[in-house]
């Protein structure tokens, strides 16, 4: 699957300078003047789309952050963080709070090209659509150059079934158990032969 990456979203002017994050709030704004717009919930696959969606339209170089935080998950700050700091080597975002903010689908040169393309606008908390539309009013008159040529990803879909390796070396496969890669588990060997 190409361009765009599927999220809840809507497409406006491709020649816009602007997408906007509304994180959890449903807002909507003028197609003419938003690229794209929509929610953003998760601080690591939804991460992942904004970068992909924002890298494939050169003229974006503005991503606006507003509406209201998504609890537990952190996303607006996971995405502030990314921008400002990056990923580690691990593809954790630096300085994120969320619960698991990875980055494991998106590639360190459309990570640098999305800090690179796009001036983030910090606004979480605004929901206020009047205020909003002002600071796209403001961007808009503040024309900027496209950001060289689009970067196109893949997004491709896993595989359900899922491998979970025990600490005696043996495999253990299940089609209904899946793993969180990210939480490292011991299984004690009783248990694995049990698997």
């Amino acid at each position: 699957m190409m361009y765009p990456w599927r999220g809840e979203f809507t497409i406006g002017s491709p020649n816009s300078q602007i997408a906007i994050d509304t994180l959890s709030s449903k807002m909507n704004f003028p197609p003419e003047l938003v690229a794209i717009w929509g929610q953003h919930k998760t601080e690591n696959l939804g991460v992942e789309k904004i970068i992909a969606n924002v890298v494939s339209n050169p003229n974006i170089r503005y991503l606006i952050l507003c509406g209201q935080e998504v609890r537990g998950h952190r996303s607006g700050q996971s995405l502030r963080a990314l921008h400002s700091d990056g990923i580690d080597g691990n593809g954790r975002i630096i300085g994120a709070r969320g619960a698991v903010p990875y980055i494991e689908n998106v590639s360190a040169e459309a990570i640098a090209r999305f800090r690179e393309q796009v001036e983030l606008v910090d606004m979480i908390g605004t929901d206020d659509l009047g205020i909003v539309l002002e600071k796209v009013k403001e961007l808009s008159a503040a024309r900027k150059e496209p950001f060289g040529e689009p970067i196109i990803m893949e997004f491709v879909e896993r595989d359900k079934s899922s491998r979970m390796k025990s600490l005696t070396g043996k495999i253990s496969i299940h089609k209904d158990l899946l793993v969180d890669p990210y939480m490292e588990v011991e299984i004690m060997n009783t248990e694995a032969e049990q698997c």
